[in-house]
């Protein structure tokens, strides 16, 4: 019981973890991503308090009900999504929503994103789908970086 209790303590201190996911850039065939081992990989850097997964109009129901199934915020754009996550990802690191950033994305457009984040003392992670879809501009801003699977 009190190793328990010990990680109770542990959880309750642990850095709350903001985890976006660039769901049409990283949900792809060639890179047979699953939601779970991405929510796994954030979960390591602290206690998940945003968990969205972006997707665009063309989502399949399917995709979109795995999503929820599996504890993410989904949302749906019409218009781009890589917009959409940046706008939302800043304005949740000005309102101090979590200490740690983790963007699943092979795309060097969250790179301000990040170096937004890090000048706020924010720490952050870059997480790529695999090796060949990984942006090493990302990865460089990024205080942590690596892949699925590594």
């Amino acid at each position: 019981m009190k190793r328990f209790l010990e990680r109770a303590i542990d959880l309750d201190r642990a850095p709350r973890v903001g985890l976006f996911v660039d769901g049409p850039n990283v949900l792809r065939e060639e890179f047979d991503v699953d939601l779970d081992d991405v929510r796994a990989a954030a979960e390591r850097f602290g206690s998940l308090s945003v968990t969205r997964l972006y997707l665009d109009e063309h989502a399949t129901p399917g995709l979109i009900q795995a999503g929820e199934a599996r504890g993410f915020e989904v949302v749906i754009t019409s218009g781009d999504v890589d917009v959409r996550l940046a706008i939302d990802a800043t304005e949740l690191i000005c309102e101090e929503a979590f200490e740690v950033l983790v963007v699943v994305s092979r795309d060097t457009d969250f790179k301000p994103v990040v170096e937004l984040a890090g000048r706020r003392g924010v720490e952050t992670v870059a997480v790529a789908p695999g090796l060949h879809g990984r942006s090493d501009a990302l990865a460089n801003a990024a205080g942590e970086a690596f892949s699925l699977g590594e």
